[in-house]
């Protein structure tokens, strides 16, 4: 169910904190985005803390001075924790108590004794480290982009998506072990390869390696094995969105993905961001899902009126590459790409409603990818894969620099907003990782 509106987006209200009002700020007072963290060099206990300016309110120490009670009280002790998995298992009407709470007391018109609760359980966001955020169960990547699938299928001299990919939101089961947070280093992997004209694989470091610019789906509140999940109760499943860069071996995906699907080529590395940008926040920037009228209908269990209405988010997801030689000449990152979250296919609601609707039991603190999200232009391209035409138009960075595919020493940087007229601008963040030579 689409969340309504409250005073939390009223675009006039001010934090009393002023780096909160700037108007290209990440983290205004309409936003409040959640992450565990803990000072720097420090052996302190993770803990949950939101996003507001160039700060970071530690929860748990602000709610022991504020005076809080009943369901904010229970929250705001839940968010203490090394892990937010109980918050979130606690369901909308605490995630929204909380939040409101912490709106009332971060608002410039907050009574003085707020403020000083506040200001003593304030970190600059400079001096923390995060951890993940969750402990994450399970992790499903789905495929739910038509303008990613047709182009990577063209790509690939195939005759077009498959015929599935208009009726079910597609997904695989991915690897949690190796999901880890902005500021990832990882290894180049290595496996096998069937090089062009070859009759036989050789071992050998991945030659293609690749980014996917996706969003990262948070569940809130679990369901019971064997009960499926009704549409348009999904949104009140979803505790959040943040960003996740799902790094793709192509050329070793290419051999092995026939019969079964991806193995070695998604497990090596996930990168996600820190902060969790809550579906309450992301409330003002729903849009009408867009499906052509050609398609197939989809059935009842993924199909309403207000999945049709408002099953969209108008997200805009930029992706960076940062070379050795930007950083050797201290030079800014190229951007790759720009798009928007609303060209998905399916919704976030059909993704999550398709993943239980077979009696699987989705758990607080899963973590579901949304799959590439592509657009319609060229540059608006989710993966290098695409955008370099599968080495035929390698890309030109701004130092001159050519890719097709992502080489060692280079860093991609995945940022998300929002931004609409009469709605204050919210933001994700950013996912950084980067890739260290093969070992092999």
């Amino acid at each position: 169910m689409q969340q309504p509106l409250n005073q939390t987006h009223d675009p006039a209200a001010r934090s009393w904190i002023e780096s909160a009002n700037a108007p290209a700020a990440d983290f205004p007072i309409q936003n409040l985005p959640y992450a565990v963290l803990r000072r720097k060099n420090t052996d302190e206990a993770f803990r949950g803390a939101v996003a507001i300016g160039d700060q970071a309110l530690d929860i748990a120490a602000w709610a022991s001075r504020a005076g809080l009670n009943g369901t904010a009280a229970d929250a705001a002790r839940a968010c203490g924790q090394p892990v937010l998995n109980a918050f979130f298992g606690m369901g909308p009407s605490a995630w929204r108590a909380l939040r409101h709470a912490l709106f009332a007391a971060l608002h410039e018109h907050a009574p003085s004794d707020d403020r000083a609760a506040i200001e003593a359980c304030l970190i600059p966001l400079t001096d923390v480290e995060c951890g993940l955020p969750a402990r994450i169960g399970d992790y499903t990547d789905f495929y739910t982009s038509l303008y990613h699938a047709t182009n990577i299928s063209k790509l690939l001299g195939l005759s077009g998506v498959g015929a599935n990919f208009k009726s079910i939101p597609i997904a695989y089961h991915g690897r949690v072990s190796s999901i880890g947070l902005s500021g990832q280093k990882f290894v180049r992997p290595a496996g096998q390869i069937m090089l062009p004209g070859s009759d036989a694989p050789i071992f050998s470091p991945s030659l293609k390696l690749d980014y996917e610019l996706e969003l990262g789906i948070y569940i809130g509140q679990g369901n019971a094995a064997g009960e499926p999940i009704e549409l348009d109760q999904a949104d009140s499943h979803v505790f959040g969105l943040c960003l996740l860069n799902d790094w793709s071996a192509r050329d070793i995906q290419a051999w092995e993905m026939q019969p079964l699907g991806p193995f070695l080529a998604k497990n090596f590395a996930t990168t996600i961001s820190p902060w969790i940008v809550t579906m309450e926040a992301l409330a003002p920037f729903r849009l009408p899902l867009a499906r052509p009228a050609t398609d197939p209908k989809p059935l009842p269990y993924l199909d309403s009126d207000r999945n049709r209405m408002a099953g969209a988010i108008d997200i805009q997801l930029e992706v960076w590459m940062e070379t050795a030689r930007h950083r050797a000449g201290q030079l800014p990152a190229s951007q790759l790409s720009h798009t928007s979250f609303k060209h998905q296919y399916w919704s976030v609601a059909q993704m999550v409603a398709h993943h239980a609707v077979n009696g699987c039991n989705l758990r607080a603190g899963d973590l579901l990818g949304s799959g590439t999200v592509s657009g319609p232009e060229r540059s608006e391209a989710g993966a290098l894969m695409e955008l370099a035409r599968n080495t035929s138009e390698p890309v030109t960075l701004n130092t001159g620099e050519k890719r097709s595919y992502v080489e060692d020493g280079d860093a991609i940087i995945l940022r998300g907003y929002c931004e609409k007229p009469g709605f204050a601008r919210i933001g994700f963040g950013e996912s950084r990782g980067e890739v260290l030579p093969a070992k092999v």
